[in-house]
């Protein structure tokens, strides 16, 4: 069955996708996309199975040619941003996912986490602060943005006077992730891959000689039965924890405060009620989500509702309409910030279950808790428009007034 609700490429469709999520779930459990040659998967318990199905992949190149899979090779001048991508977790399959998750795990550990959560904070508070003495500005470039990258760079050991390159770079990159990426996307990803991995190498190598107390010192030593990391391997942990570590919390952020703005009675209620923080940001996360689209490839036939979905093609398994499917949560279309039961698939599930949850959590509790205490009544300025990306998904600014 088509599926021409899907308007990915529509700005009417990217600023509220949901009344089409709701028309695909109605209409069966997979739709093939021409424009993108992609099966959609619209339903929560068919995203969550397929998510820890290993007859899909990130890849297929631990198994197949891209010959073999019936798919064209990528251009040879995009070669920079497949080696710094294609080593990543994100992107990878066992036996080098098992391998690399487990050494990065070594130096990405909890107690990594809990030692920045003073660091979040006070940079949480430094952020609001700002926003608060001008009394409002755009909140994501003031508060949003901002956060994340520098408690990702405070991690990473990279140097305040550096910290101006990290979100272009990271932007650049990221538009490859978009569907049908233009020419000029791929070459803007490709010069911010060829001058990311040139700055870490460099830095890497700084390491070396000098360790500290940083990441990229712990996955330089980070070893296992006699495995390491290779410095291309450091290069792409580092890029992903940048890329997936603050795009997710940038726009948690921002669209979770324009979907505060619209529920004022929920709002309220938070700001009576602090205690709801915690439930709050998760049901901001499942109510709105960042990443709208998690894409795997079929490395064995499947059969999804009685359609055969043969090797070789790509499944977009689509996170926000899991995310608001009535078959698993009770009034999905309402926000309920004390909502409990709330299996939302926003950080993913499986093998590739996002390393960085527990991290974005904290900085996203950080930045509400302060902006609920010293904003208490910061209200929007001006109504907010949305960027034209759909799979990464968010607002352009986002003004806000005390």
């Amino acid at each position: 069955m088509d599926a021409p609700v899907f308007a990915p490429w529509s700005p009417a469709f990217t600023a509220d996708p949901y009344p089409a999520y709701a028309e695909l779930r109605d209409r069966g459990r997979v739709h093939w996309f021409e424009p993108t040659r992609q099966w959609l998967v619209p339903h929560h318990a068919d995203v969550s199975a397929l998510l820890r199905d290993r007859r899909l992949g990130r890849t297929y190149l631990h198994r197949f040619t891209h010959e073999e899979f019936g798919r064209t090779p990528p251009p040879p001048e995009h070669e920079p941003f497949h080696t710094l991508n294609d080593n990543g977790l994100l992107d990878l399959e066992a036996p080098d996912h098992t391998r690399i998750r487990r050494l990065v795990t070594k130096a990405f550990t909890p107690r990594t986490v809990q030692a920045l959560e003073p660091t979040v904070r006070r940079l949480a508070a430094e952020l609001v602060g700002g926003l608060v003495k001008n009394g409002g500005g755009d909140l994501l470039a003031e508060v949003a943005e901002p956060l994340p990258v520098a408690v990702i760079a405070e991690m990473l050991g990279i140097p305040e006077s550096d910290r101006v390159l990290l979100r272009p770079w990271s932007a650049a990159i990221c538009g490859m992730f978009e569907l049908n990426p233009s020419e000029e996307t791929a070459a803007r990803a490709v010069r911010a891959s060829v001058e990311f991995s040139a700055y870490l190498r460099e830095l890497i190598t700084e390491r070396r000689a000098e360790p500290g107390g940083d990441l990229v010192s712990a996955l330089i030593s980070a070893h296992d039965e006699g495995e390491t990391l290779s410095e291309q391997e450091m290069v792409s942990t580092c890029v992903l924890l940048l890329n997936a570590g603050h795009e997710a919390t940038v726009n948690t952020t921002a669209n979770g405060w324009w979907t505060l703005f619209r529920h004022p009675g929920e709002l309220a209620r938070l700001r009576a009620d602090h205690s709801l923080l915690t439930t709050a940001v998760e049901e901001l996360m499942r109510y709105d989500t960042p990443l709208q689209m998690f894409e795997r490839w079929v490395l064995d036939d499947i059969e999804i509702g009685g359609t055969v979905v043969p090797r070789g093609s790509e499944l977009a398994l689509l996170f926000g309409s899991a995310n608001r499917d009535p078959a698993r949560f009770a009034h999905p279309a309402e926000l309920d910030l004390g909502r409990a039961d709330n299996p939302h698939v926003t950080f993913g599930a499986g093998i590739h279950y996002c390393l960085g949850a527990p991290l974005a959590r904290v900085e996203l509790a950080a930045s509400f808790g302060e902006l609920l205490t010293r904003a208490p009544t910061m209200r929007l300025a001006a109504e907010p428009e949305w960027k034209p990306g759909y799979v990464i998904r968010g607002l352009r600014e986002l003004r806000v007034e005390l």
